[in-house]
């Protein structure tokens, strides 16, 4: 039986996560921007959390986790980066770049994704085909590079490149809109990009959410991804360029839009 996924809007544009074991009961929460919606999800579903993953240590992720805990007084695992442990709350688990944990049930790889923030991380679970990017990989985008370096970025980004296209991405922002209109400035000629465009102002436009969305999906569309292939970079007229000088010129726009 497959994981059940319940993505949680939170705060202005967060979203938070929600995966399940029907078999054995166990439920992960993944980042805590705010408790009363998470609860409020918990309680309609009749679950208790068993672990909780923290993906980096900025507020809009970490800041409802005392208060979902005193309020549901449950006592679930917390999970993050060992690199990390001294900016996040306290860790059961501490968890290192390649590490293989058991949650929910299933194996879920660690991946180090450091650019938006250092020691940031990602958690992928292959048999389900989830990953848990938060803040790095996002719907048509990237985070912004608060403390890695453009290097740093599209190195993180390629380990993510290289996962199965029917990876779903759950990334930690409704950011989807503005980003699909900047993407169309760095490869308006890409027929993938502006189909998708279309249908996120459509989802926009009645409320839903275009998170998760499907890694093969975002292998097509994202400048982000797209640093290496031939059409963007001719389409930046920089035709051969190295990518890691291409991503840092289509990063900067982003700041900048």
């Amino acid at each position: 039986m497959p994981l059940e996924l319940i993505t949680i809007p939170c705060l202005e544009d967060n979203y938070a996560f929600l995966l399940h074991n029907a078999e054995t009961g166990e439920t992960l929460l993944v980042d805590v921007p705010d408790a009363p919606p998470i609860q409020a999800v918990l309680d309609a579903q009749g679950w208790v959390l068993t672990d909780i993953l923290l993906t980096h240590h900025h507020w809009d992720h970490v800041d409802g986790l005392a208060p979902l805990l005193k309020s549901s007084g449950m006592t679930p695992r917390i999970i993050g980066a060992a690199a990390d442990a001294h900016r996040l709350p306290a860790l059961d688990l501490a968890v290192f770049d390649g590490d293989r944990v058991e949650i929910c049930g299933e194996e879920a790889v660690v991946i180090d994704v450091s650019g938006h923030t250092l020691n940031h991380i990602a958690v992928h679970f292959p048999k389900s085909a989830v990953l848990f990017t938060a803040d790095s990989l996002m719907a048509l985008g990237c985070g912004r590079l608060f403390e890695g370096t453009p290097a740093q970025m599209w190195d993180s980004l390629l380990k993510l490149r290289a996962l199965p296209d029917e990876t779903r991405v759950c990334s930690g922002h409704e950011y989807t809109e503005t980003n699909a209109r900047f993407a169309l400035t760095i490869e308006p000629e890409n027929s993938d990009l502006i189909s998708r465009v279309e249908q996120i102002t459509a989802a926009r436009a009645i409320g839903q959410a275009t998170v998760p969305s499907d890694l093969g999906v975002e292998k097509r569309t994202n400048p982000f991804l797209r640093a290496d292939v031939p059409a963007l970079q001719a389409a930046q007229n920089m035709t051969n360029a190295d990518p890691t000088e291409v991503f840092t010129k289509v990063r900067k726009a982003r700041d900048s839009f």
